[in-house]
């Protein structure tokens, strides 16, 4: 017989009734019956009853086990007497009666009980990690996110791809987050840093020749935690390909996230065929440039109809007059519920910064669709019908406006758009519903600086006759504001979970579209001076994307916060409260690297 188990404690079944049998695993409850314990034993694959009796010669070594003990019991299969079988477990209907056991390992007082799904500050949970990971519903995400992983390689493969594997070492980059920096023993004064992406290696991969890359790519960047993002490091599902344009990426990469997500999906829909939403039109009917699609609410813009001469709402004609905009908000069925709710979101809009959210309430009189509420007497009802029919608004509904620039119009419509939405209950939440939001602008103007600069992804190739391009002048600065770039976000029910690009394979192109937007060739040559320079001998066209598989595992576990997915993640602070990381260095380490400490004077 093997020295710890002859089955798993989740392999027991009816056929082997009269066997006996060695399980190993931790003591997860234990039940006093008085003379009688029944002990459930867990190991990674499930949970087995257990029983002994006080005229088991092992009985009273069972008398002494505690909660998370680690034992090993010999015994005999048997079935559950009627009535007391759990049909919740594979292993319900038997029971081993223990003959032999043997304290393996045993546990001290438990700082966070592993049994039931009592909440625990999350300091703790993550200061003890390990235990965290033996409870039920975080054991099963890590496994899932596993399985997911294993899947989207699979797919991957299938599709053409080859993994690879980019440095981990590399030099610093000045775009994006904060590096890590890692210093050089050998090499004193200078620093590694840790990749915030394969971004460039990927691209260095086309360059080289290759066709198709993927690699589920461990990056690092210094910047805060948020619910959806680790501090520190997270994973992606880095890919780029040879020789394609836009919609090639979009064949490439929309079956492998489909096809995951329906494997995962626990039953719910999953988007069939992802719509293209342009960035303008994000902007404007969801308030953002990652829609959550699930929500039916669609914002409109009613400026015009507020600007009519016949409008006397004075608030949001002074918004219009100092270049701002109105942005309705359909609320679909609110013409029934209570002033409380109406007051409560304007309550919301004033915590937003907003002074708050005007109404109209839209009933039906003598055949007429009447508006009703604060602002309603200011507009005529010949404008009242224009709002409603822009909104989509019928009889029994209510329209929200926000008024402002056009960028905090938008931030406020579309908050209020998922707020609404939620206290309405109208979004369809059993669905996993994807987009693809492209034609990002290359450029927006600065107005702190008073300059052009880039609005995202520096190396995406522009949307723009190459020829036309490199004649733009500073003349053509309204032109240039209207570029459209090769750009493409991948989201799902309101999460980004990838930016993607065509890239700028041309180096005069790309040395055009820094020079716009006011960087010289020195500063290209001097920042990006390798891959300028691998540019220049011979590249192919070529794009990519780069899902977050965090988020895509955050989603498919219906999990809120991230580090419910990850296995040993940091907290808040980027700190490893199980590792004591980061930790100081010893002077024999600092002297070895040649650095002496500058700290920040203790305050207080």
């Amino acid at each position: 017989m093997h020295r710890y188990r002859t089955h798993t404690c989740g392999a027991i079944r009816p056929s082997d009734v009269g066997q006996t049998v060695r399980l190993s695993g931790w003591c997860h409850r234990i039940r006093d019956h008085g003379g009688v314990l029944f002990i459930d034993l867990r190991d990674h694959y499930g949970l087995t009853q257990c029983v002994i009796d006080s005229d088991s010669k092992a009985f009273k070594a069972a008398e002494t086990a505690r909660s998370e003990w680690v034992i090993r019991i010999d015994g005999r299969v048997r079935t559950r007497p009627a009535g007391t079988e759990n049909a919740e477990l594979p292993t319900g209907s038997v029971e081993v009666y223990i003959d032999d056991l043997e304290v393996l390992g045993p546990a001290g007082e438990l700082p966070l009980p592993v049994f039931g799904d009592q909440e625990y500050p999350e300091e703790t949970r993550l200061k003890y990690r390990f235990l965290d990971l033996r409870r039920e519903k975080l054991h099963a995400n890590i496994m899932k996110r596993g399985a997911i992983v294993d899947s989207l390689r699979r797919r991957m493969r299938e599709g053409g791809f080859f993994e690879f594997q980019t440095p981990i070492l590399t030099a610093s980059s000045p775009e994006g987050a904060r590096d890590y920096l890692v210093p050089s023993r050998i090499h004193p004064g200078k620093f590694y840093a840790l990749p915030q992406a394969p971004q460039q290696f990927k691209q260095l991969t086309m360059i080289a020749g290759f066709d198709r890359y993927f690699q589920i790519a461990p990056c690092f960047r210094d910047e805060d935690a948020r619910a959806d993002r680790s501090p520190g490091e997270f994973y992606q599902l880095d890919i780029e390909m040879s020789f394609v344009t836009q919609e090639d990426v979009f064949q490439a990469v929309e079956p492998v996230l489909r096809s995951v997500f329906e494997e995962f999906a626990g039953g719910k829909r999953v988007t069939k065929e992802f719509p293209r939403i342009t960035y303008a039109d994000a902007m404007l009917k969801y308030g953002v440039d990652k829609p959550d699609l699930r929500n039916p609410l669609i914002i409109a813009d009613v400026t015009d109809e507020f600007a009519d001469d016949a409008v006397e709402f004075k608030a949001f004609k002074g918004v219009i007059k100092s270049g701002g905009v109105v942005r309705a908000i359909p609320a679909t069925g609110a013409a029934g519920q209570s002033r409380s709710f109406f007051d409560k979101l304007n309550d919301w809009a004033r915590s937003e910064g907003a002074p708050g959210l005007g109404y109209i309430v839209f009933e039906e009189e003598g055949g007429a669709l009447t508006g009703k509420g604060p602002i309603a007497k200011f507009i005529p009802a010949a404008i009242q019908a224009r709002i409603a029919q822009k909104a989509g608004a019928k009889a029994g509904d209510a329209v929200f406006f926000a008024a402002g620039t056009e960028a905090k119009a938008a931030a406020l419509a579309g908050k209020a758009r998922i707020r609404i939405g939620d206290e309405l209950k109208l979004s369809d939440t059993d669905q996993f519903a994807f987009c693809w939001v492209v034609d990002f602008p290359m450029y927006e103007w600065n107005e702190e600086d008073k300059k052009i600069d880039f609005s995202h992804n520096p190396f995406s190739m522009p949307n723009y006759d190459r020829d036309a391009f490199l004649a733009l002048g500073e003349e053509d600065s309204q032109e240039i504001l209207g570029i459209k770039a090769f750009q493409y976000d991948i989201v799902c029910n309101g999460i980004e979970l990838s930016s993607g690009a065509i890239r700028n394979h041309r180096p005069d192109v790309m040395e055009k579209a820094f020079a716009i937007a006011g960087y010289g060739r020195d500063v290209l040559e001097e920042k990006f001076g390798g891959m300028v320079n691998a540019l220049r001998l011979g590249a192919p066209p070529h794009g990519g994307i780069a899902p977050g598989v965090d988020r895509i595992v955050m989603l498919l576990c219906e999990e809120p916060n991230i580090r419910e997915v990850v296995l040993f993640p940091m907290n808040q602070r980027a700190e490893d409260l199980m590792m004591g990381a980061p930790a100081e260095a010893t002077p024999k380490q600092l002297r070895e690297l040649h650095i002496r400490l500058n700290l920040p004077e203790k305050k207080g």
